[in-house]
């Protein structure tokens, strides 16, 4: 997807900036596909606002989970069906790392709660953690 004539007209510093983001990083971005900034005279780097979009739609992927590879394909995959079977799949694996990370929240707030001098040999912590080692 290449830039157009969009506003803003951005530097790759500037975009690094605004992104919190080294520039090595949008660098290596366009090295394998993620992004084509336009370019300017004398080939300096010039991104626009589609170009915003879709750097702001990499980090929120990566955020998710997703890599790299995954990415561009939901960005570039012209077929919307593929395209849904890979966010689906993706869907699924973030609803799962959720969920783990739900319950193990849940056990801390079981653990912040306890009063007992051993963590361990509280009822409630233990139980917390009862389907975890396959007891009751």
């Amino acid at each position: 997807m290449k830039s157009t004539s969009d506003q803003p007209n951005l530097s790759i510093g500037e975009i690094a900036a605004r992104f919190g983001l080294p520039t090595h990083v949008l660098r290596h971005w366009e090295s394998v596909g993620l992004l084509t900034p336009a370019r300017a005279v004398a080939g300096r780097r010039r991104y626009g606002t589609a170009d915003l979009y879709r750097i702001a739609t990499i980090l929120r992927a990566k955020e998710a989970g997703f890599s790299l590879d995954d990415v561009r394909a939901v960005l570039d995959e012209p077929d919307p069906a593929e395209r849904r079977r890979i966010l689906a799949r993706q869907r699924s694996a973030l609803a799962e790392r959720i969920a783990r990370a739900q319950a193990s929240l849940e056990i801390i707030d079981v653990a912040l709660r306890c009063e007992h001098e051993d963590l361990a040999e509280c009822p409630h912590y233990r139980a917390s953690l009862a389907a975890r080692i396959g007891g009751r």
